[in-house]
């Protein structure tokens, strides 16, 4: 019963550590979520840039992961490339060292621990602040004073638990010579898998390596395992995702396998260098026989491995690449539906889940935009054959339209259910205006397209001045969803009143159709169910300019 509790009570300590580490990751997030996006957003072909950037990013968030999941988002809206991807994401690895750091130093050296509970004091009233940004600096804080607190109570368990039942086993595999090393690296791989924390695992094995239960060689080699173990967590939870986030995680994946078995291969001559070194720095003191310097000698162990390889493999940044694009090719002949974007599930913040639904939805609204173009052709088409194909392809955009709307709006939900700053409660509603706009597009196509198969059942035919007024009203509809289409997608790159200059076009155009319709009624160029038909394409026409300025004025609204 003793060594359960015992247990229990590190498992607690752990968990208050992750879920410290979770509030600060989160919260330095919201507030430097839309600056990271335009960063990411200007990335180019020098991988050099990019390690930088991915250093920056993933040590702004403290969090690679939280990176690799945003470079994710922007390979699958063709922001970035798969290759500029993968350097970005070496850069990820040594930018999260800076948690290491922070433990080593702000948990051994420095003792923060009388400092955390006056900061958690002071965070308070930020946290209950209605202002979103001083709430976010108060979890800040909240988070940061958590961390350290919960590694104390870490320090202050394992001791306990390892002197009970543990020290006995531990010390039978650690005279094994290099084999010890290869045991602690995968052991370092599966607790990083159950845990899902490689900075959580960093602090345990400290406290083990500082106690004096494992030596920092081992300690070394547990570090080592700690970055396989953190990049295959995402390759299991890409296994349902789309093609680039299963590609995205195992370019990670690969990237520090190769980089642990070189390093593996010298390990001791590794050590003795980096010894040496530190050796250097420090009046002679060496990790290897005193161990209270190992808390920084291992964390310059953890950034230099990510340091030497990704200089090794900056340069090989095609051919990783062109391994994890053969493995998992694009499958052009499976045309069941699927999301392009937001299948990879919830991101690591509202916001940046939200950036993902927003690119969902520029597929959603291109994909209608093809939906009318495909009912513009049909008006036109004599070919029976062709007609039918032309029919088909429309009645599967609108049933591909109809699931997506409902699955953007599922997954808005689900965000909805986090806590969201006021800026993202803005663009939260407005994304569900948005999907709700563009679907009544398609409702129109669809109405459209019944118009002409009456048109065609009742073997109507318009004469060529009527005929050539619904190809001048569907040119100023199709001008009105490309403006539409390229506004949320280039944000800045189409002011509204190109927008609403189409929309007046076509609501003046509607009201002189409509006004020559009666005449032509009147004169008996048609008939009245010709007419009929004739009036329902004028009129959806209409209301199809009518829906894509509200998404036109929604997304300027809330996005600019």
């Amino acid at each position: 019963m003793h060594n359960l509790i015992l247990l229990l009570t590190l498992a607690g300590s752990t968990g208050l550590f992750l879920y410290g580490m979770k509030l600060l990751s989160e919260s330095l997030q919201k507030i430097m979520g839309e600056r990271i996006r335009v960063v990411l957003s200007s990335m180019n072909s020098n991988n050099i840039k990019n390690v930088f950037t991915g250093m920056f990013i993933s040590g702004l968030v403290l969090s690679s992961s939280a990176t690799t999941v945003m470079v994710v988002s922007f390979v699958n809206a063709g922001i970035l490339r798969l290759v500029e991807a993968v350097s970005i994401i070496m850069g990820a690895n040594i930018g999260t060292t800076i948690v290491a750091w922070m433990i080593s130093i702000f948990g051994y050296q420095i003792n923060f621990t009388y400092l955390a509970l006056p900061l958690i004091g002071i965070s308070l009233p930020f946290i209950f602040s209605n202002n979103r940004k001083i709430k976010n600096w108060g979890e800040i804080v909240l988070g940061f004073s958590l961390l350290f607190i919960s590694l104390n109570f870490i320090k202050q368990q394992i001791p306990l638990v390892f002197d009970n039942w543990l020290s006995e086993l531990i010390a039978n595999i650690t005279n094994l010579g290099y084999i010890s090393y290869v045991i602690f690296l995968f052991f370092g791989i599966l607790i990083t898998l159950f845990i899902r924390s490689s900075s959580a695992i960093y602090a345990l094995t400290l406290v083990l390596s500082v106690n004096g239960w494992i030596s920092f060689e081992l300690a070394a080699a547990m570090v080592l395992g700690e970055n396989i173990g953190a990049s295959i967590t995402p390759i299991i939870a890409s296994r349902d995702a789309n093609v680039n986030a299963k590609r995205t995680a195992l370019a990670h994946f690969l990237f520090n396998v190769i980089g642990v078995v070189w390093i593996m291969s010298i390990f001791p001559f590794f050590l003795k260098s980096l010894s040496g070194f530190y050796s250097l720095f420090s009046g002679g003191k060496s990790p290897l026989n005193d161990p209270s310097q190992i808390p920084l000698a291992l964390a310059i162990v953890h950034t230099s491995f990510n340091v030497l390889n990704t200089m090794l493999l900056i340069g090989f940044s095609s051919q990783i690449t062109n391994m994890v694009v053969k493995r998992f090719p694009v499958n052009t002949s499976d045309n069941e539906f699927k999301l392009t974007h937001i299948k990879i599930g919830l991101l690591s913040t509202p916001e940046a889940s939200l950036f993902q639904a927003r690119r969902e939805t520029i597929v959603f609204a291109e994909n209608v935009r093809k939906m009318f173009m495909r009912v513009e052709r049909l008006f036109v088409e004599k070919d029976e054959k062709e007609y039918q194909l032309l029919k088909e392809k429309v009645l599967s955009a609108n049933n591909f339209a109809d699931r997506m709307e409902r699955e953007i709006a599922n997954y808005l939900t689900k965000v909805g259910q986090g806590r969201l700053s006021e800026s993202s409660s803005s663009r939260l509603r407005a994304l569900y205006k948005i999907i709700d706009e563009i679907e009544s597009v398609a409702d129109s196509c669809m109405n459209i397209l019944n118009a002409v198969e009456r048109k065609r059942t009742q073997k109507i035919e318009f004469p060529e001045q009527t005929n050539n007024n619904i190809n001048l009203i569907f040119n100023m509809v199709q001008e009105s969803l490309d403006l539409m289409v390229t506004m949320l997608t280039y944000e800045n790159e189409v002011p509204l009143s190109s927008a609403q200059e189409t929309e007046r076009e076509i609501n003046n155009f509607r009201d002189i159709l409509k006004s020559e319709h009666l005449d032509n009624l009147e004169k008996g160029i048609y008939n009245y169910n010709a007419g009929i038909i004739y009036n329902d394409i004028i009129s959806q026409c209409e209301r199809i300019g009518d829906f894509t300025i509200n998404v036109d004025q929604t997304f300027k609204n809330v996005f600019n």
